[in-house]
């Protein structure tokens, strides 16, 4: 089973996608190596893989048990550094706790992001990327796992960072998610062309239960924010909740990151694999 997750031979706009992506972006560098968790593929198949779309193919990562069986599926949303090695390692965690994890790369048309140096050059590209664009690819990164032995009709999806919003955002987008776990994601915003809405204006569609993971220390998303996004779940009756760590900060599980908070990333890890065993993913 293992050669299904061979990728066909790469262009050379395939390979910039990917094999840079196996590191970390020149943003966030220097990674501390006293914190990076490396969580091995003993037990797995595990690799990168080619998701076809609508216009091609994309890049991605998956990883899954061993052995035959319909593995539940969780969806794992990149941050804006794209799909790199802390975004494989949580997809192999998800797989040595029973999942098919796959992490599509969600910026592979509009551009590289693991090269740069600077968040402004980085924003640059993760501004081009439409929503649209993310929920078609996560829709096509669902029928690709159901084809590699992952059971749809038990899907979660999760993401960190700019894919925690994603997360919000693709829980009202497909009936088939039966529960998410958004990390510390941006959850209002203003509408534009390519983000027409935000998880405060989808709450009241929400078709699964989303459980957000949030720092209370993260400058960038105020705990008014979060405030402001629990009263819309409440006025929708959903059973959408947050936690929050009082004294985390953004990317609190970002364990490459000087960001990291051990305690809480410790203490969130199995509240989101309780979150989903409770509610029919795993």
């Amino acid at each position: 089973m293992a050669e299904e997750l061979r990728p066909p031979p790469l262009t050379r706009r395939h390979f910039l996608a990917t094999s840079a992506a196996a590191g970390f972006a020149l943003a966030v560098r220097p990674v501390s190596a006293e914190t990076v968790i490396r969580t091995d593929a003993a037990g797995l198949v595990a690799g990168d893989v080619s998701i076809p779309v609508d216009d091609g193919e994309i890049p991605g990562y998956l990883a899954r048990p061993e052995g035959d069986g319909a593995f539940p599926v969780v969806l794992v949303v990149q941050e804006i550094f794209g799909v790199h090695e802390h975004i494989k390692d949580v997809c192999r965690r998800f797989a040595h706790e029973g999942y098919l994890a796959i992490a599509p790369e969600m910026f592979y048309r509009q551009g590289d992001v693991s090269g740069l140096r600077d968040f402004d050059a980085i924003l640059a590209i993760v501004r081009q990327v439409p929503d649209a664009q993310v929920m078609a690819d996560l829709d096509a990164a669902v029928a690709y796992a159901a084809g590699e032995q992952g059971n749809v009709a038990r899907l979660g999806i999760t993401g960190f960072c700019w894919g925690g919003r994603i997360t919000w955002l693709y829980a009202a987008h497909s009936e088939l998610v039966g529960a998410g776990v958004a990390w510390y994601g941006r959850v209002t915003g203003e509408a534009s062309e390519l983000q027409p809405r935000h998880p405060v204006d989808v709450a009241h569609e929400l078709n699964a239960p989303v459980l957000g993971l949030y720092g209370g220390q993260d400058t960038g998303i105020p705990m008014s924010e979060v405030e402001r996004m629990q009263a819309a779940l409440e006025a929708a009756d959903s059973p959408s909740r947050f936690h929050i760590y009082p004294d985390a900060p953004h990317a609190f599980f970002a364990d490459y990151r000087p960001s990291y908070r051990e305690a809480a990333a410790e203490d969130a890890w199995p509240r989101a694999m309780a979150w989903f065993r409770d509610h029919g993913v795993g």
